[in-house]
């Protein structure tokens, strides 16, 4: 896919004192770098999906996602740079005036088609849909084709530095990806960004390639649930920001981050363990916030 540069992706410390009295070193693997609009693990779930729309001929890719849906944006972006069309399968009513999210969607050429929840609900196409030349990518790239693509975040690090791999979790096809190709080097855990979505076990459990021990499904941390957020967590990310100069989001690696440090203070990770968190990029969530929230 071109404009997209894997080299521009690193492994930033994650310094803090607290990490230093317990015994413990963490490292962020830096995936919002990747590129400005098609921003960290969406890519990742997306490759093979346009690999396999390029094979086929197909001429448009089809989606699912919220108002303020990362992946939305990024199949906008992704489907704009490789010449495909992309249709927006969006949750609810047309608003009357569209998130920032889905206007730039918008003006990258993707079609938004707008569905009742319940329809969202059981995905449901609508009639004036032709998928005989589209390829249709679940919602977040759930699928074993978007876990293929998530496990190939693995090939940008040595798996053997880390006893830990950390990421935050919506659909769970990043984890699965992870935990499939970490298998049998070390644990992968997920922090949840959902509220009480105790689905998720089994959703991870069916894209996985082999035996595995049960998802490690951390649910503690959503603050009141996908996209929510309190004043405890917009404080700590724009502590971590003057910290690390790594600015997070609401809704994924703000929380993911949170947890690590939550966790860490409760004595979850062994002395001498080294943690990985994966930053999965995309931003968009913040533009829901008050200006002047974050001070990045």
């Amino acid at each position: 896919m071109q404009d997209i540069n894997p080299e521009h992706i690193r492994v930033d410390p994650y310094l803090s004192p607290l990490f230093d009295e317990k015994g413990i070193t963490a490292d962020i693997l830096r995936l919002d770098l990747l590129h400005p609009i098609v921003s960290g693990n969406k890519w990742f779930k997306l490759r093979y999906y346009i690999e396999q729309a390029q094979e086929q001929n197909k001429k448009s890719l089809v989606t699912f996602g919220g108002a303020w849906s990362n992946h939305i944006h990024a199949t906008a972006a992704a489907g704009k740079m490789v010449g495909l069309k992309t249709i927006g399968i969006i949750r609810g009513e047309a608003p009357a005036v569209l998130s920032t999210t889905l206007l730039q969607a918008a003006e990258m050429g993707m079609q938004l088609l707008f569905v009742s929840r319940e329809e969202y609900r059981q995905k449901k196409i609508p009639d004036r849909i032709d998928l005989s030349d589209a390829q249709l990518i679940p919602e977040g790239g759930y699928s074993l084709t978007g876990a293929r693509g998530a496990a190939t975040i693995m090939d940008l690090i040595n798996p053997d530095a880390y006893t830990h791999i950390c990421c935050a979790v919506g659909s769970g096809t990043m984890l699965a990806g992870l935990m499939n190709a970490f298998h049998g080097k070390g644990l992968v855990t997920g922090i949840s960004a959902l509220k009480n979505n105790h689905s998720l076990e089994t959703a991870v459990s069916e894209l996985l390639e082999q035996p595995h021990p049960a998802p490690v499904i951390i649910h503690d941390y959503h603050f009141g649930g996908f996209a929510k957020h309190k004043r405890p967590l917009l404080e700590f990310m724009n502590a971590l920001y003057r910290q690390t100069r790594i600015p997070t989001d609401i809704v994924y690696t703000g929380k993911l981050c949170f947890a690590i440090n939550d966790l860490a203070g409760k004595n979850y990770f062994p002395p001498g363990s080294k943690i990985l968190l994966i930053h999965s990029g995309g931003l968009q969530g913040n533009r829901s916030l008050p200006n002047g929230s974050l001070i990045f």
